[in-house]
């Protein structure tokens, strides 16, 4: 049985398998380890082409932010 790309699974997707096969520790651990962050913000993947455009602007305002210690 072949596991699924936990890296390529959206954040709802890898919560549904995670409950599905809750005995699934490397699921478990990628999930933990993917959505931990001090920030809380996250930011979708782009969708399109158009989507790319606002990356930069996106990158720079993150860059801006103060550390948080």
């Amino acid at each position: 049985m072949n596991k699924p790309d936990f890296m390529s699974m959206s954040r709802v997707q890898l919560r549904k398998y995670i409950l599905e096969h809750r005995e699934d520790e490397t699921a478990f651990q990628i999930y933990v380890d993917r959505f931990k962050s001090d920030s809380n913000e996250i930011f979708p993947a782009p969708q399109t082409i158009d989507d790319l455009k606002n990356f930069p602007e996106l990158q720079r305002q993150h860059q801006q932010k103060p550390n948080q210690s």
